[in-house]
């Protein structure tokens, strides 16, 4: 279900740039500006157009990725071009505020969240801390996940999340050969900002074994396991 709504003024602090949201870096600016050419558009074009920029060419990956406050940032994910749910969702949410397009982080919990068998072992079951964005267009709250890149979605038999502007595109209720992949157990609420603690409180009591300091594990490749 989308958000619920307040008047226009409700939304402005929605624009800002935070510590995580840092849409004002040279790092995103450079990322905005190379996809939205068309500064005339209408945003729920900009919008659409940032949020297949980011999950098709920034690279998902969850081995070996940052954690910390530092690598969490928008900035530091444009800059590296990689990172799973939390980069990319944190890249999106920044991007689109960039073009004046409000934004919120979503949290929750999935299960049969896109994986290896070799993933689910760090993960601990296929239970999975996840992230995604809400973005206001168009007077209304839509739900977006610009989060599994289409060369993923090929390797593991799904079909790519599309993002229209008009509708929640939230996860994989199937794959390709009709079975049952994805679907929401809770919902951790929405937030203005990347709520670093909670995010790694929930990461060290879910998945242990799935970090390693301030990062994910690393010596693996999602894309390298699939079918395995």
């Amino acid at each position: 279900m989308p958000a619920t709504t307040g008047s226009p003024t409700d939304h402005e602090h929605l624009l800002r740039s935070t510590e995580f949201l840092d849409h004002d870096s040279p790092e995103v600016r450079a990322f905005v500006d190379r996809v939205v050419t068309d500064h005339d558009a209408p945003a729920r074009e900009k919008a659409v157009r940032l949020y297949y920029a980011v999950r098709d060419d920034v690279f998902y990956e969850v081995y070996g990725a940052d954690l910390s406050r530092a690598g969490l940032r928008a900035s530091s994910v444009a800059r590296e071009g990689k990172g799973f749910c939390l980069h990319k969702s944190v890249l999106y949410a920044a991007a689109v505020r960039a073009v004046g397009v409000p934004s919120r982080l979503v949290f929750g919990d999935v299960r049969n969240h896109l994986a290896s068998d070799r993933l689910k072992e760090h993960i601990g079951g296929d239970v999975f801390f996840h992230a995604l964005t809400s973005v206001r267009l168009e007077g209304r709250w839509v739900r977006a996940t610009p989060v599994f890149n289409k060369t993923l979605c090929r390797l593991y038999g799904m079909s790519p999340l599309e993002f229209d502007g008009t509708a929640d595109s939230l996860y994989h209720p199937f794959d390709d050969r009709g079975q049952q992949h994805m679907e929401f157990l809770a919902m951790h609420g929405e937030f203005d900002d990347l709520p670093h603690d909670f995010v790694m409180e929930r990461m060290r009591s879910q998945h242990p074994n799935f970090l390693k300091g301030t990062g994910t594990v690393g010596g693996g490749s999602l894309a390298d396991e699939a079918g395995r």
